[in-house]
C-alpha cells in the first residue's frame, strides 16, 4: 500500500499536467479507490488518543479520478445516468440491503448489515455493520459512520474533498441522529450520543451542557448524551440576538443504549421533540 500511495502522491503532484483518460493517472487511482471500496483502507479514522486521522492520499486519488476519468451513461431500468463514477455493486454478496431507489458510488464502503433506504451514499464515504441509513438520508463523500448508527430520515451528513487535510464528518459507533438533523464541515458526534430532530451541527457551532452553562466544545457532541438544538443570546449593536447552539440535556451511562420511550421522556421534560 505505500508503493500505491506513493504513486498517488507523485501523480497529485503534477495534477495540473493530467487529462482525461490518461493512461498512467487512472490504473493508479482505481486501485486505491478499490481500497476504499472493499473497506480495505478509510479516508479517516479515530486514533487511539481520540484524534481524528485523515489519510489524504486516498482523497488525492478521488479527485485525481474525477479529473481523468471521462462521463459514462448507464442505464438501469427507467433510469438513466450520466456520471464519471460508477454505482457501488455486490450487495447481496456483502450482506447489505439497499431497497429500490437507494444507491451508493463505487468508492464507498458499506459494511455487513448495513440497511440503505431510499437514500445515498457518495464515495470515499464509509457506513458501519448493522447501521440504518434511512428515508432520504444522505452519507456525504468521505464522511465516516460507525456500527449500529441511526441516521433518520432526512438527515444530510455533509462531506468534503477539498482540501485533502480537511477532516470529514465521524459519526460514532452507536449513535442516533434525529430527522432532518445536518452534521457538516467536520463535525464529530460521539459514541453513543443522541442528537434530536432538526439539529445543526457544523465545525464552530457551540456545544453547551445545559446543566452548567458552560461551553463543551465547538462541533463536536461528546459520547453517551442527549444533545439537541438551542440558541444563546448575543448583544450586537443592533439588539440581542438569539445564535445557534446545540445543548446537551443530559448524560447517559456509558454503554446505555437508547430507548426510544426513555428518549422521548427525556426530551419532553425540556419541551422538546424527537
Amino acid at each position: 500500500m505505500a508503493d500505491l500511495q506513493a504513486q498517488v502522491e507523485e501523480l497529485w503532484e503534477r495534477r495540473s499536467e493530467l487529462a482525461v483518460a490518461d493512461g498512467d493517472a487512472l490504473p493508479v487511482a482505481r486501485e486505491a479507490i478499490d481500497l476504499l471500496d472493499r473497506g480495505e483502507a478509510r479516508v479517516a479514522e479515530v486514533d487511539g488518543k481520540g484524534n481524528v486521522v485523515v489519510h489524504e492520499w486516498l482523497k488525492q486519488a478521488i479527485l485525481i479520478y474525477f479529473k481523468c476519468a471521462a462521463m459514462t451513461t448507464t442505464e438501469l431500468g427507467p433510469f438513466e445516468y450520466a456520471d464519471k463514477v460508477p454505482l457501488k455493486e455486490g450487495y447481496e454478496e456483502a450482506g447489505v440491503r439497499v431497497v429500490p431507489g437507494a444507491s451508493a458510488r463505487w468508492g464507498s464502503f458499506l459494511d455487513r448489515g448495513v440497511v440503505m433506504m431510499p437514500s445515498y451514499v457518495n464515495i470515499g464515504a464509509r457506513v458501519g455493520a448493522n447501521s440504518m441509513v434511512d428515508t432520504w438520508a444522505t452519507v456525504g463523500s468521505c464522511a465516516q459512520i460507525g456500527a449500529n448508527v441511526h441516521l433518520s430520515g432526512g438527515v444530510g451528513i455533509g462531506g468534503v474533498l477539498e482540501p485533502p487535510q480537511a477532516a470529514p464528518v465521524i459519526i460514532e459507533d452507536d449513535a442516533m441522529i434525529g430527522s432532518r438533523s445536518m452534521i457538516v464541515e467536520g463535525a464529530r458526534v460521539g459514541q453513543g450520543a443522541f442528537v434530536g430532530a432538526g439539529v445543526i451541527l457544523a465545525k464552530s457551532m457551540p456545544v453547551i451542557d445545559v446543566e452548567t452553562g458552560e461551553e463543551i466544545s465547538r462541533g463536536s457532541v461528546p459520547p453517551w448524551c442527549v444533545a439537541v438544538s438551542g440558541t444563546r443570546k448575543r448583544k450586537f449593536k443592533g439588539g440581542k440576538f438569539g445564535l445557534p447552539c446545540v445543548l446537551v440535556i443530559k448524560r447517559l451511562k456509558e454503554g446505555e443504549r437508547h430507548d426510544k420511550a426513555q428518549l422521548n421522556e427525556v426530551l419532553r421534560e425540556h419541551g422538546v421533540t424527537a
